[in-house]
Order: structure tokens, then sequence, then C-alpha cells
């Protein structure tokens, strides 16, 4: 079965907004990422998932590196021309330069990072794999800082959203009365 783009239960993800940087043939670049996971803390690895036609896609297999920039709240139109246009047919970070967002050289990858995210990655790419319409490129962490005062941009049905209402996790007393009963069923 499918769950194809837009489709009201593809919807349903939440998700962060990742900006990937990357140069390479297409020259400096970035995309918007949906689909951006932490996936190991030790090494310290981060999954994309990109579609085949992307020019991130051949710029990531030329330059093996690519910057993650996760999207802050105040970043939205950043995140929709990010997302919106192709680095095959436009020079989108001299775009965005002129609609006011600022890049940054990174340390240690030679991709551009973008400034006033909420957090920045360098990554050296440490796999790549094909899996169903998209490739997952697997980045290890070479560098990373965040900004802590930046409020991370979050995706839902189409729609960005800022998330800001804490749902509290169960108390000790009530995750101590959910023990003894999770342990009445221990096999």
């Amino acid at each position: 079965m499918d769950l194809p783009w837009n489709d009201e239960r593809s919807n349903q993800f939440i998700t962060n907004v990742g900006l990937i940087t990357s140069d390479g043939p297409f020259g400096p670049n970035v995309m918007a990422c949906e689909w951006t996971h932490h996936i190991s803390y030790k090494p310290g690895l981060i999954a994309v998932s990109l579609g085949h036609t992307k020019a991130t896609v051949e710029n990531i297999r030329t330059s093996k590196e690519f910057g993650i920039n996760l999207c802050a709240s105040d970043q939205s139109v950043l995140a929709s021309v990010a997302g919106g246009y192709t680095g095959a047919k436009y020079n989108k970070v001299n775009a965005l330069k002129e609609l006011g967002f600022e890049f940054y050289k990174a340390k240690r990858i030679t991709s551009l990072m973008i400034k006033g995210a909420v957090l920045n990655i360098e990554c050296r790419l440490y796999k790549e794999i094909t899996l169903g319409d998209h490739i997952t490129f697997v980045g290890e962490v070479i560098e990373a800082s965040n900004n802590p005062d930046k409020v991370p941009l979050a995706y839902h049905g189409g729609k960005y959203w800022i998330l800001n209402t804490n749902v509290v996790k169960p108390s000790n007393e009530e995750r101590d009365r959910i023990k003894k009963v999770i342990e009445k069923y221990s096999r």
C-alpha cells in the first residue's frame, strides 16, 4: 500500500523542518527536508530522505558531505523558498540572501550553513540507501552547534507550527504505580 504525498493519512506525521545545505555540481544549495532524523548517538548519525531527482542528491553524491540546519520558527519564508523551488533551476542561496536571510561558512565542510537555525550540523556522508521512492543519506556528525534561544519550526498537515504547550509526563508517583502494574505481567 502506498502513502502518497499530501494524503490525509501521510499528513498526520509531525516533523521538524530540516534545511539541507550542500555544494557540488549545482553550486551552493539549500532544500527543505521534512524527513530529517537523528538515528544514532554514538557515533552521531543523522538521516535525511530526499527524492531521487533533487539537485541536493547530486551535490551530496559529489561532495560526500552536507549540512543540516533545523529551521527556527522565524524562518518559515526560508523553508518555503528552500522547499518550493529546485536548485537545478534557481540559485536559492542568492535569492534567500536578497530576502534577508544569512548564511555562514561551515567549520569542517564546504557547504554553507544557515544563521539563526535552531541547530546546525555538519555531516560527512556515512551511507547512501535507496528506500522506495527516496534516497536516504546518513551523515556522520563532524561539527554541531545550537541556538538555545530559538524555537524549532514544526510541520504538520501541510502547515508550519510552533509547539508551545508542554504535555506533562507522569509524576514519579504515577510511574511507580504503572511499574507495579507492568511488573505483574512480567514474562
